[in-house]
């Protein structure tokens, strides 16, 4: 994650967001409200396309993740995730900073939306 340092600071400064380490994935994931926006992991070998390159994963509405991936070739559909709403983004890839951190805030943004009202007033502060 070199060419993104300032990736993972990023994306634990969301409100509520909070990164923990899933040792049978081998994922670093992002998560607020209990409920997954990000995540880092690098597929070995046997996985045709992805080739041992770290990834971020991130959520994203379908007709837009269609178009990124038309745009960018180092966004491809998620990695073992739903690949209508989950993009993978290849982390020593060319994709922009500031395409990068719009996408994160938009993944964030979704999650976020999705969790009950009264979870995103505590993580708002107004409980």
């Amino acid at each position: 994650m070199e060419k993104y340092s300032w990736l993972d600071e990023y994306l634990l400064s969301k409100p509520g967001a909070v990164k923990d380490y899933k040792p049978e994935w081998e994922w670093f994931r992002y998560q607020v409200g209990g409920k997954m926006f990000a995540a880092t992991c690098r597929p070995g070998p046997q996985y045709k396309g992805y080739d041992n390159r770290e990834l971020l994963q991130l959520k994203c509405e379908p007709l837009f993740a269609e178009i990124l991936r038309n745009e960018y070739v180092d966004i491809v559909p998620g990695f073992y995730m739903d690949k209508n709403n989950w993009n993978s983004v290849f982390l020593d890839g060319s994709v922009p900073d500031d395409v990068l951190r719009d996408l994160c805030d938009r993944s964030y943004s979704l999650v976020f939306a999705k969790l009950t009202k009264k979870g995103r007033e505590e993580i708002a502060g107004k409980a």
